[in-house]
């Protein structure tokens, strides 16, 4: 399980990322069919997990979907899930993103003509209340007309996705549950279930409509609870939250997922061999489950033991050879190891084909380390500016860029750089 940092678009916010492949794996084998339901293109990398405690999902810019921690933890089932991407598929179906922006931008503009307003009324009559008046009012209907909107989009992505888990088979009772957990949330908070001051609100209107959804479903009640659920589960409260905590939800060492949770706690409490034992249990229960052998060499290189992580992590790549995540471990714990000339040939190969398909920032750095070892400075520069870009860091990325071209003989490699400094020049305007 890895915790990064991602930047959303240019001059927005960044996210805390958890890149992890069982629980990827999990969502998207929710989302594929509701997505073939919307008659949406699906694309596995466009899914991300959000580190944050808040009940919450959203989707931004190329249809990708966000999904909190907090929502996956605090749902009972799949159902709950699959409900909740349903909606957000319903927002990529209304066409909701782009369409958000235009009313922004919109707003935006009405906003500033109301400030304008407000100045030449100070001015005309003398008095700045005047002015703060205007401003406010028009602030106040600007806002009141955001919020409809917003209402009008969360009620219609409701519709669709009621629609969609009707063709996937799958009960509406999972999404009608998961918004009132968000409603009593809000309660609990103390925050005012109002259109004027929820940007995702939950209204009674919605809740009624879930609730006839429910009582019209042919699949009320079905509420499935998958083991991949459950191990998911168990792998995000144990990493995520103190061994104290964690050990309020799993008091006891006896179902798998239980066993998954315990052994990342005695992980946590550098109970090492506790943590080994535990983990080889489950691997002779289940010796071709890559994610057991993936926490194993996770908890030796962590450790020290970057020999054995190496050999745990390649037994598990064999077992899923197509996780580009798997690759990225497997590379780190090799480099470490002091490669061998021919092992950072094909480590060289097996980065470029995990940038091509996931571009993260972690494997670009491994592949500048890589290429380094090698004395290939030109492509080791490049590269390092590829990882700084995806950090953010756009006038070390543009250093780096231009050093790469300084020495370089290769007319690819120099279109790469280039089609990199033109993308880093519009993200810095």
């Amino acid at each position: 399980m890895l915790l990064m940092s991602f930047f959303l678009c240019k001059n927005t916010f960044s996210l805390n990322i958890i890149y992890d492949e069982e629980a990827e794996l999990y969502l998207q084998n929710l989302a594929r069919p509701i997505f073939r339901a919307a008659n949406q293109p699906f694309n596995r990398n466009n899914f991300f997990i959000v580190n944050d405690d808040g009940l919450n999902a959203f989707v931004a810019d190329g249809n990708a979907l966000f999904i909190n921690t907090g929502t996956i933890i605090s749902s009972d089932n799949d159902d709950e899930i699959a409900g909740v991407i349903a909606h957000e598929v319903g927002h990529i179906q209304g066409g909701h993103i782009l369409r958000g922006k235009l009313r922004q931008q919109e707003l935006s503009e009405v906003g500033l003509a109301s400030m304008l307003l407000a100045g030449a009324a100070a001015v005309m009559s003398g008095r700045g209340d005047v002015g703060m008046a205007i401003m406010l009012g028009s602030q106040s209907s600007i806002l009141n007309s955001y919020l409809s909107y917003m209402v009008e989009e969360e009620r219609s992505a409701d519709e669709a996705g009621i629609k969609f888990l009707k063709e996937t088979q799958t009960s509406p009772e999972g999404m009608r549950n998961f918004m009132k957990k968000i409603a009593q949330q809000n309660i609990a908070e103390g925050i005012e279930e109002t259109s004027y001051f929820r940007t995702h609100p939950v209204t009674k209107e919605r809740l009624g409509f879930l609730d006839n959804a429910v009582k019209n479903s042919h699949y009320t009640g079905r509420n499935k609870t998958s083991e991949e659920f459950l191990r998911v589960k168990a792998k995000l409260i144990a990493f995520l939250y103190t061994p104290d905590t964690a050990l309020k939800y799993y008091p006891k060492n006896n179902t798998i997922p239980e066993k998954y949770a315990h052994t990342i706690i005695y992980f946590k409490q550098m109970k090492k061999q506790e943590a080994i034992n535990n983990i080889n249990e489950l691997i002779g229960l289940e010796p071709n489950n890559p994610f057991f052998r993936e926490l194993k060499a996770q908890i030796f290189m962590e450790t020290g033991d970057v020999k054995t992580a190496k050999k745990e992590y390649k037994k598990a790549l064999d077992l899923l050879p197509n996780s580009t995540l798997l690759k990225v471990s497997y590379a780190q714990a090799t480099i470490e190891d002091e490669p061998t000339s021919q092992e950072l040939k094909e480590l060289e190969t097996m980065l470029n084909q995990a940038v091509f398909v996931r571009p993260s920032y972690e494997a670009w750095i491994l592949l500048a380390r890589t290429y380094g070892m090698q004395n290939k400075l030109p492509e080791a520069n490049y590269a390092s500016a590829e990882g700084s870009f995806r950090l953010g860091l756009f006038d070390v990325a543009k250093k780096q860029a231009n050093d790469a071209l300084k020495g370089n003989s290769s007319p690819k490699l120099t279109l790469k750089i280039n089609d990199l400094i033109n993308r880093i020049d519009e993200y810095k305007r």
